[in-house]
């Protein structure tokens, strides 16, 4: 077995601007929410194309928070696709509200389908939560038509999407990933785009809904620490049930550094993703996911489709073998316990084929031309020898 390429698992393009930016955080002696989380906001709110933007200790809270700001609550239906990371998923039960699953278009566009989303709304159907998947965005032309013909919220859970653009034709052309629904959603987990090891972001240009996002986050506090040690409250009051999502000044710190590398960071990506597409483009047995778009993507993943799903395994294995680490991007979470129980009677026949043959290969803007070569190599030599 081949030793692990190390260079490409370490994902996070840190230096020494992001070593100074904690090291000025913990010699202010200030840790908790404070400017640096405010600036953090603005930038990204600027960045977004949003009026607000509300820092949070992780996408998951950000969602949670998003479903109590559109009070979605219990006998509500939040429509969502299963071919996500089970995150997406959890907090609708966090509301107590019920997830309808949604199955998503095909192995060429593994976002929602909008077709079955019109099936499946039903009377007790309250919001929509999309996932770009991979970066790339859904079809919000169709899914804000039916989202306001039925007077649906949308929120757009965007972990895969920061600095991605919607560039179809149509009334949201050039709008940022998490700014065309009610509430966008980011996630800076260590393997995101944008970089700082936990954290969340919520966007919005509904003034009610991001002061209600800002309540929860910090148990429903009319004031925080911040504005007590600055001399600008005294005394703070209640206004709803909240919970400590806080972020912190860290991740702040290391958000505004990383924000400043994004857009660099994403194009990189693009190129990577493009010569991984040229590489494979010979390869019969394998299916490239959104292979007409590039333009508008953060190009968080590279996924992949091979054909018969009986070879994942192996062909994983061989990779493995060779030192390069794959994932896939998802198991359905229709098909996890949990929500077996709470979703018996879930079918999405598309979401189980894609999911049955995805592999993730590797893709982060740290990698060079070489490691796409000789990835796409070794992963067209597992097809030959497995997948006969």
């Amino acid at each position: 077995m081949a030793k692990p390429l190390s260079h490409l698992l370490s994902t996070c393009d840190f230096g020494p601007e992001e070593e100074g930016a904690v090291i000025d955080v913990v010699r202010s002696k200030w840790l908790s929410v404070g400017e640096r989380t405010a600036e953090f906001e603005r930038s990204f709110a600027e960045m977004a194309g949003a009026h607000y933007a509300v820092a949070t200790s992780s996408c998951t809270a950000a969602l949670h928070l998003a479903l109590l700001a559109l009070r979605v609550g219990p006998g509500d239906e939040v429509l969502v696709p299963s071919y996500t990371f089970v995150a997406t998923a959890n907090p609708i039960l966090y509301v107590g509200a019920t997830p309808v699953f949604v199955d998503i278009c095909g192995q060429d566009d593994l976002n929602l389908d909008p077709s079955d989303l019109s099936e499946k709304i039903g009377p007790r159907a309250k919001a929509i939560i999309v996932v770009h998947i991979g970066g790339f965005l859904a079809d919000m032309n169709q899914i804000m038509a039916i989202a306001e013909r039925h007077g649906l919220s949308v929120v757009e859970d965007a972990s895969h999407a920061v600095g991605a653009q919607y560039v179809t034709e149509g009334p949201y052309q050039g709008r940022s990933a998490g700014s065309i629904g009610s509430i966008g959603c980011f996630s800076f987990f260590a393997n995101k785009n944008l970089v700082t090891g936990e954290g969340g972001m919520a966007i919005t240009n509904d003034p009610g809904l991001a002061h209600r996002i800002r309540l929860g986050r910090s148990h429903g506090m009319t004031q925080t620490s911040w504005d007590k040690a600055g001399g600008r409250a005294d005394d703070y009051d209640i206004e709803d049930v909240g919970y400590n999502y806080r972020p912190t000044e860290l991740t702040a710190a290391l958000g505004l550094v990383q924000l400043r590398k994004l857009t660099a960071a994403n194009l990189r990506r693009q190129e990577l993703a493009t010569r991984y597409r040229e590489a494979l483009a010979a390869e019969t047995k394998v299916t490239v996911p959104f292979q007409e778009r590039l333009a508008g993507s953060s190009h968080h993943i590279f996924p992949v489709l091979i054909d018969n799903p009986d070879s994942r395994n192996l062909v994983r294995k061989r990779l493995k073998d060779r030192g390069i680490q794959t994932s896939v991007h998802y198991p359905p979470v229709h098909h996890f316990t949990h929500y077996r129980r709470q979703c018996p009677q879930t079918r999405l026949p598309r979401t189980d084929d894609a999911a049955s043959r995805e592999i993730t290969l590797p893709l982060h803007p740290l990698m060079t031309g070489q490691d796409v070569d000789f990835i796409a190599r070794e992963f067209a030599a597992a097809l030959k020898n497995i997948c006969r």
